[in-house]
């Protein structure tokens, strides 16, 4: 990526009220089709955000209009694949990211009960142009994410030069938690596969300390503040994101589950520098995933 480049992806017009607007990636993002909201896990967590199975099955246009309202540049839309088969399928997000090729790029899954299948999906729909990372959700299959059918999956992503991007911390729907820990989970995965960029969804809480820990162990490892309005991350965190964790934190929502408006009505309490809530909002998601 050239300097010039990365000087146009910032100038940007300027949000009404402001002096100054940096491009906005929403790194975590998917636009939930009628048989994922229905999923029985989910209702926890539609209770646990006041939002309800209807509410929460977007469309691409609804998408853009939330995009729009909060000054989102780029979404990066995600599948879902689980054990009970595609909640939002590659060839959907495929479909979605059409509709607005400027403004939407994707994330593939696939099934991990078929290893080989699986690589044979990444390689299909990651071009790392429209496809640009993969996402695997460890609660949603009960593995932890250093479990022997992951590594196929990480060693496409390394052929592919995409991230593999994954959920940390505490599940929200009705799974355990246990998948979601750092170590020894996540850092074996680091351990085995150092050339791996991996980037951990929704902050990590409550193991702050071992956010902190893998941080400052690995350099290709990140983490957005997805499924968090920022105003409500965890007090640790904040101070992680302004010291060790410099440089390694993105922006991301969990759209539909949060408003990109929502969350980043919160964004003056982080008091951030010019340069810091730059890079968090949009450089470093830019750099990672070579938008």
């Amino acid at each position: 990526m050239t300097g010039q480049k990365d000087k146009n992806l910032t100038e940007l017009p300027a949000a009404a009220g402001n002096d100054r607007r940096p491009a906005i990636v929403d790194v975590w993002a998917q636009i939930v089709t009628p048989r994922m909201a229905s999923r029985p896990w989910m209702e926890p967590l539609l209770r646990w955000i006041g939002s309800s199975v209807e509410s929460a099955v977007a469309t691409p246009h609804s998408t853009l209009q939330a995009m729009d309202a909060a000054g989102v540049d780029i979404a990066l839309l995600s599948a879902w694949y689980g054990p009970e088969g595609d909640l939002i399928s590659n060839a959907e997000v495929a479909d979605q990211i059409a509709t607005a090729p400027e403004r939407f790029r994707g994330l593939a899954s696939a099934d991990l009960n078929d290893p080989m299948k699986a690589v044979r999906e990444i390689r299909r729909w990651v071009d790392g142009k429209r496809f640009v990372g993969v996402r695997m959700v460890p609660w949603l299959w009960g593995l932890p994410p250093n479990d022997r059918r992951y590594y196929p999956i990480y060693a496409a992503c390394i052929d592919a030069g995409v991230p593999f991007c994954t959920q940390i911390g505490h599940t929200g729907p009705l799974r355990r938690s246990e998948t979601g820990r750092l170590i020894p989970y996540l850092e074996e995965v680091l351990l085995d596969f150092p050339e791996l960029t991996v980037i951990g969804g929704h902050v990590g809480f409550p193991w702050i300390d071992e956010l902190t820990t893998l941080a400052i162990k690995f350099p290709n490892f990140y983490v957005d503040t997805s499924a968090y309005a920022l105003n409500r991350l965890p007090e640790a965190f904040v101070r992680w994101m302004k010291g060790p964790g410099a440089g390694r934190v993105m922006f991301g929502t969990n759209w539909p589950m949060l408003s990109p408006q929502r969350c980043l009505d919160g964004l003056p309490s982080l008091h951030l520098n010019d340069e810091q809530q730059d890079a968090f909002l949009g450089l470093i998601a830019r750099r990672v995933f070579g938008l």
